[in-house]
């Protein structure tokens, strides 16, 4: 079950940048399950990871490695998220980028493990290594739709997105994603990784990074969860040969956004059991941080969750969320609450233009918008989730069976 498109845009090669991908058989036989990524020496990188405490062996890795070097290839499985393994984990994740820095001939440093899956089990290192060289001979600059496939769990479909823009010499960002079940990202998604061929330094970078991060994947929440394994990764090849910087940043962080919120919101189409495609949008807030707190207690409420599931406009249950979500000081009769535009809520109970009627219709389509105007102030935000279904109960029941 999924919402919206279910077709992978196309994806523009970067020039610096490979991918393989293949199937080792870490979990499902045959299924694509091992990528690896070739980054072009001299390409900056940056990341932004869980802050989950109980964080996955190769979130460690990775942490201690970019702050000594910059890397040269990624190396990601699926299947299994290698977390809650303690020392053995640790070891697991050096040994898989021992045997890659063996094949591409370079320092283990310039490796960063990445991995996906369930929790709390030893990764099956014959058959993850066992795959590393299909995978490294299987790379290419074209290699991103591929790879989009190899990187998913219990995704439904591929997410991908790209652009390129400027006039004389074009500038190309392509990113994949995965993720579908435990979202709620903090600093960043379930697994991300973004190229582009324009050239930045590292600090540029980093900001560039941050900045599209708390626009799109910290804006999004299927079931309030946070990984243990939550990374986003941008590379900067600078094959283009154009540089960013500050005179030309803002534009490119404004096409980064673009890519980032695509990747955003397709995970939440396509998030565990999900039937509805929800924007919560909180206007005239006080602050960014109370409009956040509105719009995450809306967006997380299971019973809000379920009325939209079932098309029911219960609206109480908004109105509810709203009331609890710690608002300092929160004049009730102030806020308006809109349905797909449909005035439902004003002055404190229901409006006087309202119909049940009206509300139903507004809940049909697999799209909804949920507007808050709290009326306090000038700041809004917008945050994405899912309804909550039976499927979304059996998928997760039915995880480890």
């Amino acid at each position: 079950m999924a919402t919206g498109n279910s077709e992978l845009p196309q994806l523009h090669p970067i020039k610096g940048f490979k991918l393989g991908t293949t199937s080792a058989g870490i979990k499902t036989p045959g299924r694509p399950d091992l990528v690896i990524m070739e980054v072009s020496e001299g390409s900056s990188v940056a990341a932004l990871f869980t802050k989950n405490a109980f964080c996955a062996a190769p979130v460690t890795v990775c942490k201690q490695r970019l702050s000594r070097c910059r890397p040269r290839y990624l190396v990601t499985n699926t299947g299994n998220a290698n977390a809650g393994t303690g020392e053995q984990g640790l070891l697991d994740a050096t040994l898989t980028c021992s045997n890659l820095a063996a094949l591409a001939g370079v320092d283990i440093d310039t490796i960063l493990p990445f991995s996906t899956g369930v929790i709390g089990e030893p990764l099956p290192m014959d058959r993850l290594l066992g795959g590393l060289p299909g995978a490294f001979e299987n790379l290419c600059e074209s290699g991103w739709a591929q790879a989009a496939e190899g990187i998913l769990t219990t995704d439904t479909r591929a997410k991908g997105s790209s652009v390129r823009f400027g006039d004389n010499t074009p500038i190309t960002i392509t990113g994949i994603a995965k993720g579908s079940g435990m979202i709620k990202p903090n600093m960043a998604t379930m697994l991300a990784y973004i190229a582009t061929d324009a050239a930045l330094d590292d600090e540029l970078l980093h900001l560039a990074l941050t900045l599209a991060t708390e626009k799109s994947f910290n804006r999004i929440t299927v079931d309030s969860d946070t990984s243990t394994n939550d990374s986003v990764v941008l590379i900067a090849t600078g094959a283009s040969g154009v540089s960013i910087d500050e005179t030309s940043f803002d534009n490119f962080v404004e096409h980064l956004c673009k890519v980032f919120t695509d990747l955003a919101q397709s995970i939440i189409r396509d998030g565990e059991g999900a039937t509805k495609f929800v924007s919560v949008v909180i206007e005239s807030a006080a602050s960014q941080a109370e409009a956040l707190q509105v719009a995450y207690t809306i967006a997380e409420s299971p019973l809000v969750k379920t009325a939209l599931s079932a098309s029911d406009p219960n609206w109480g249950r908004i109105l509810a969320a709203i009331g609890r979500s710690g608002v300092t000081d929160l004049d009730v009769n102030e806020v308006q609450l809109l349905l797909n535009s449909v005035l439902i809520a004003d002055h404190g109970a229901r409006a006087s233009t309202y119909s049940e009627e009206a509300g139903k219709a507004a809940m049909q389509p697999e799209d909804i918008e949920i507007r808050v105007r709290l009326n306090r102030g000038s700041i809004s935000e917008t945050v994405w989730t899912t309804d909550l279904t039976n499927e979304y109960v059996r998928i997760n029941a039915e995880y480890r069976t």
